[in-house]
């Protein structure tokens, strides 16, 4: 008897790295612990039909929010009205902000002999258009921005040095903005696009790359 059924959907590039972002959200909102975040990455990366992909995110998903590719959104969350975090100091110390937090609509980071992490990846904004002013003093900064965002960038370094690799710096005309202002003496501060992958992440898409 002949099986006329039809096979699974393969998944592609694009659907594996939807996915991965969806774990990832979840585990900024601590619905997945770290190593519950690594194993289901590398899982994704070696997925190969979109049933495959769905089951690993079947547990994490809100009913109606990023169930499927196409409902998803790349702006990041704007919340008018709330207060947010408008200083962030470090002081011989490091400072680090990830998962979610609210960002103010004029936030100044200070960085003296210390350094500061900021992941804006799952961070909302209290407005459309928000000022985050980052100054290093013999210390520096790591920040990751959002694909989608918006940013506007400006920077100066004396006896230091600033990096940023943000592509296409307006990716969302009518989108909220990040007016990202960069003051280094004797230090640095690095902005880059995207999130930190993590080591099982990494060896996952190695793996995948070179075609197991």
């Amino acid at each position: 008897m002949t099986d006329d059924s039809l096979p699974e959907l393969r998944a592609s590039d694009a659907d594996r790295e939807h996915h991965a972002e969806v774990l990832r959200k979840a585990a900024g909102e601590g619905r997945l612990t770290m190593d519950e975040l690594d194993e289901r990455l590398t899982t994704v990366y070696a997925s190969r039909t979109h049933n495959e992909l769905q089951r690993l995110i079947a547990d994490v998903v809100v009913p109606g929010d990023h169930a499927h590719p196409g409902t998803r959104t790349n702006r990041m969350p704007v919340r008018r009205g709330e207060e947010g975090a408008n200083w962030l100091v470090a002081i011989m110390s490091g400072r680090e902000r990830k998962g979610r937090w609210l960002v103010g609509r004029n936030l100044k980071v200070i960085n003296i002999m210390g350094g500061s992490d900021l992941d804006l990846n799952d961070a909302e904004l209290v407005d459309d258009v928000v000022t985050i002013t980052v100054v290093a003093l013999m210390g520096g900064a790591d920040i990751r921005v959002p694909d989608g965002l918006n940013v506007e960038l400006t920077d100066f370094a004396f006896m230091g040095g600033n990096s940023s690799n943000l592509g296409e710096e307006r990716p969302d005309p009518g989108g909220p903005t990040l007016r990202l202002k960069v003051i280094s003496i004797m230090g640095g501060t690095d902005v880059k696009r995207g999130r930190k992958l993590t080591r099982a992440e990494r060896k996952a898409r190695k793996h995948l790359e070179h075609g197991s």
